[in-house]
């Protein structure tokens, strides 16, 4: 059995993958390394802790303290790290720079540290689209050998953490791959994303803060196709490479809004246009024909299908999504959209 240390993995993304991974192959044992940040969520494994109880582990702990990751390799005897330990919200970066570059910076130069020293066998990345910067309307989607023109502080600190990860594979050799992936969507996301937060307004008949005109577009792609496209790339990727991960789903913000509230039957009048934010992209977009040619990976879930999965996973999990709408999510969002 292989050993995959997974950091970040009480977060959204991370935590499907964890699900992922144990349900699907009994090779792997993960270890679960989390700050539990605000959007850390124990909730979101509990039952995994019952089901899985020889083949997971979690330790409470920071990225950023190399003694404690070198301890927890050794100790777990760890042979693949999979990152996506992140601060990961757009405004919340422009709130605090500092948290950014601090996790997605030297926390990633950390953790490729502790894999020069101790020989893992490969590191992925876990990044974003965001570090391409924005599209046009008109712009073919975003290649993996696009220049890197973030236009936010969140992804700046990504990019500058996959510039690291390559820096480390061209001067030290580590095993490495990058991956880059649309917009994720599905369950246990954290009430501050888009459908999350729209979903859980319009369910108390609360206004929809929408940016600007709604006119932003973005490719979707429900979490457990980006799951699965990750461990393709955990076993099959070349190493140094980078791949990106999509679905060929774009929507504008505003139409992806008025589907979510057409599916729960409540109105448009809910949608309340607020003023745009600082560098806000007006367009991601992924090509991903590198992995689907050569680790033959493909989305499975389209997204009419993702979205009713997710509204549904949402209505039947309300406990799961009140206990984590805490006062200071409340006060963050109220400066965010209601003061502007």
């Amino acid at each position: 059995m292989q050993t995959i240390l997974v950091t970040g993995g009480m977060g959204f993304i991370g935590s499907n993958f964890i699900r992922y991974i144990l349900n699907l192959n009994h090779d792997f044992k993960v270890v679960n390394l989390d700050k539990l940040t605000y959007a850390g969520n124990p909730e979101n494994l509990k039952d995994i802790e019952q089901i899985y109880p020889e083949r997971y582990n979690f330790y409470k702990a920071d990225i950023n303290d190399f003694e404690t990751v070198d301890k927890i390799i050794n100790k777990e005897k760890i042979e693949f790290i999979i990152n996506f330990a992140a601060e990961s919200h757009v405004d919340r970066s422009i709130d605090n720079p500092n948290v950014v570059v601090q996790t997605n910076v030297i926390g990633t130069q950390t953790l490729l540290n502790a894999v020069r020293k101790n020989k893992i066998k490969k590191y992925i990345q876990i990044s974003t689209d965001e570090v391409y910067g924005s599209l046009s309307l008109d712009d073919p989607p975003f290649e993996e050998n696009n220049r890197l023109k973030p236009n936010s502080p969140y992804s700046a600190s990504k990019a500058s953490g996959d510039l690291l990860v390559r820096a480390y594979f061209k001067t030290f050799q580590l095993p490495v791959n990058i991956t880059r992936c649309s917009n994720n969507y599905g369950p246990y996301q954290f009430p501050e994303k888009l459908i999350p937060l729209m979903l859980n307004n319009a369910l108390q008949d609360k206004e929809l803060p929408v940016y600007g005109q709604g006119i932003n577009v973005r490719d979707w792609i429900y979490v457990t196709d980006h799951c699965s496209a990750i461990l393709k790339v955990l076993i099959e990727g070349r190493e140094g490479e980078i791949y990106n991960i999509g679905a060929d789903c774009e929507y504008s913000n505003i139409n992806l809004i008025k589907k979510l509230l057409k599916i729960i039957n409540k109105p448009e009048s809910l949608i309340s246009f607020v003023k745009d934010r600082p560098g806000h992209d007006l367009r991601y977009a992924i090509n991903y024909n590198k992995i689907r040619k050569e680790l033959h990976w493909k989305p499975e879930v389209n997204f009419r299908e993702g979205l009713k999965l997710t509204v549904q996973w949402y209505l039947d999990n309300k406990n799961w999504l009140n206990n984590i709408i805490t006062k200071e999510y409340l006060t963050f969002y109220e400066k965010q959209y209601l003061n502007r």
